[in-house]
């Protein structure tokens, strides 16, 4: 993938057709020698704790920010959830009410950022 002088092309073709190979799964250049370890390392199917199947190589960031069971936390309380339950969760524990500390009304937690504009 670099360019090769033109009086070093022949010497290049030959050595990377002995040494390179080019991955079938995803078109890297890899030594000969590591193709087998690359195929296991980045092409093997592993399957979630999700149960979806994907290569190796795509699982961390599937667990990141696409697995619906990654853990997330609430915006209100701070407690850890999957990220499939964290809507539902979210929902009612920001329909929750805590006493405003200067008037004293009740208001619902996922108000609270804003309250301090409109209190008393």
């Amino acid at each position: 993938k670099k360019d090769i002088p033109a009086a070093n092309f022949i010497i290049h073709e030959i050595h990377c057709s002995r040494n390179i190979e080019v991955c079938r799964y995803c078109g890297e250049s890899v030594p000969k020698s590591g193709m087998k370890n690359h195929i296991e390392a980045e092409h093997v199917q592993v399957t979630c704790k999700c149960r979806m199947k994907m290569e190796n190589s795509l699982l961390r960031d599937h667990e990141a920010s696409a697995c619906p069971l990654r853990p997330a936390l609430c915006q209100y309380c701070d407690i850890q959830l999957t990220f499939d339950k964290l809507h539902d969760h979210e929902i009612y524990c920001g329909a929750r009410t805590e006493a405003c500390g200067a008037c004293g009304r009740n208001v619902m937690v996922k108000d609270l950022k804003e309250h301090p504009r409109v209190c008393g």
